[in-house]
């Protein structure tokens, strides 16, 4: 098992790791990096499970110092009449920054990106809502009659069939910009990915074979009929791969750093630990390794809101050499990993109601101050509350990821007694 930041440096690591809440076009933004996400690949749909399930496209997420596949599956919606917005990659200069998906009454901008399966570069042509009830597009998405009854067919012209470009403007990413309409779509109201979604991408990252070092590309689980069942029959593989991009020759540190769609943070006054001050750096700072280390000097202030959380510390794979010990464990963490998630987009809904009662004018000042003290406490407490959860739930496992000792050697009679 891997050993969890202290909260100290968990609080640290919040600031450094910070992300963007929301934008006029997109409800979040994650990492940004240096290396262009790989090409899509080519693999057929699952059957739809159910009625009232909309599909979600898979797509290449990143984590672990490498990209990953997160299978395209069908999901429930969060409520009648909201529609998915798949999450995008988008070139920022040099930098690929990732934009979260999310549910709305209308699909917004998704960076033109040909997902395939009704996501054709703008809106959702796979299905739409008629009277609470939802219908599906027969000659877009695979569903069974016998089991989806509300159907029509209506032809749908892919103008971009072939283009498998997985991100948006940069250097060979596909050139489109938002429409008026998608920019309004992401000015309302949003409801972000659900539990059964966010540990679905969880399960993605966790799995070493979908990673593209590992893939080359073309991942063997490309999509499921539902969240997490990467196991069950409806899995389907990728019948052909997409090109894995490498880093620029001129980038010597291609490692994934936080980003923020409206303001950058200043990482420069707050660098990790282990990072080691430039020599330039060190000769404009005489005094930085007098009394006490470069980063005490310049220690952040921890997270304001839940929304600036980073994602949770990834638990590691358990491998104790005991198959069902091992999936009893990972089934430990997925839960806590939900629960977790659950309450800080709880926190995070309750701030941003707490906002709203109180508009941004001079005169609510002094209010909106005490209200940043107490939001700040709030989230510094849900930080700490879930390092300690998941430091607990390690510490229970630990013992168990080892061999037990052997019991010593029970006593045996005298012969003869």
């Amino acid at each position: 098992m891997r050993f969890i930041l202290s909260v100290r440096s968990l609080l640290f690591a919040l600031v450094l790791l910070a992300i963007s809440a929301a934008s006029s076009a997109q409800i979040g933004v994650g990492i940004s990096i240096r290396i262009a996400p790989p090409e899509l690949p080519v693999y057929e749909q699952p059957i739809c499970p159910e009625d009232g399930y909309i599909w979600t496209p898979g797509y290449w997420a990143y984590g672990d110092e490498d990209y990953y596949w997160v299978p395209g599956t069908w999901v429930v919606a969060p409520e009648v009449g909201y529609l998915w917005t798949p999450g995008y990659w988008g070139g920022d200069g040099d930098d690929y920054v990732f934009h979260e998906g999310y549910w709305g009454t209308e699909v917004g901008f998704y960076g033109g990106i040909s997902y395939g399966y009704g996501y054709f570069g703008h809106g959702y042509e796979g299905g739409r809502w008629d009277n609470g009830h939802f219908d599906y597009n027969q000659s877009v998405s695979h569903v069974d009659v016998s089991i989806s009854h509300n159907v029509y067919n209506t032809r749908v012209e892919d103008n971009t069939r072939g283009n498998r470009v997985s991100f948006n403007g940069g250097n060979g990413g596909v050139q489109v910009r938002a429409t008026n309409q998608e920019e309004a779509a992401g000015r309302g109201k949003h409801i972000a990915p659900g539990a059964a979604q966010t540990a679905h991408v969880e399960s993605a990252r966790a799995n070493p074979e979908l990673r593209s070092s590992a893939n080359h590309g073309k991942p063997p689980i490309a999509a499921t009929s539902k969240p997490g069942a990467f196991k069950e029959p409806g899995a389907v593989a990728a019948k052909e791969g997409g090109t894995v991009h490498t880093a620029p020759a001129s980038s010597a540190n291609n490692t994934a750093r936080p980003t923020n769609e409206t303001t950058r943070p200043n990482t420069e006054t707050a660098r990790p630990a282990n990072e080691t001050l430039r020599p330039a750096a060190a000769a404009s700072h005489p005094s930085a390794d007098t009394n006490r280390p470069p980063t005490e000097s310049a220690r952040p202030s921890p997270a304001v809101h839940a929304r600036d959380l980073p994602p949770a510390e990834h638990f590691a794979a358990p491998n104790t050499g005991n198959a069902k010990q091992d999936q009893k464990y990972q089934q430990q963490q997925q839960r806590l990993q939900v629960q977790q998630v659950n309450e800080r987009q709880k926190l995070q809904t309750k701030q941003e109601q707490d906002h709203q009662r109180i508009p941004q004018q001079p005169a609510n000042e002094p209010k909106q101050q005490k209200l940043e003290q107490v939001h700040q406490q709030q989230t510094q407490q849900l930080a700490e509350k879930h390092t300690q959860q998941q430091q607990q739930l390690q510490q229970r496992q630990q013992p168990a990821s080892h061999q037990p000792a052997p019991k010593p050697a029970e006593k045996t009679k005298p012969a003869g007694r």
